[in-house]
């Protein structure tokens, strides 16, 4: 479970990233800004999502 916990953050980091990156690229004025914009929602929305499906394995798993 302690891979689960380091993989679920570094959905967060991944998102950090690709945000900065986004930034940068809009900044400088390149093609692929709102690419990087999407890849950085879709780490957050991954976060959320194996965070509620890990508390709910978890809760399972207790339950026993």
């Amino acid at each position: 479970m302690k891979y689960s916990k380091i993989f679920l953050y570094a959905y967060l980091a991944f998102a950090v990233l690709f945000l900065y990156d986004g930034i940068t690229k809009l900044g400088n004025g390149t093609n692929g800004a709102y690419i990087s914009f999407g890849f950085a929602v879709l780490a957050i929305f991954m976060f959320f999502f194996r965070r509620k499906f890990r508390k709910k394995f978890d809760n399972r798993t207790n339950s026993k």
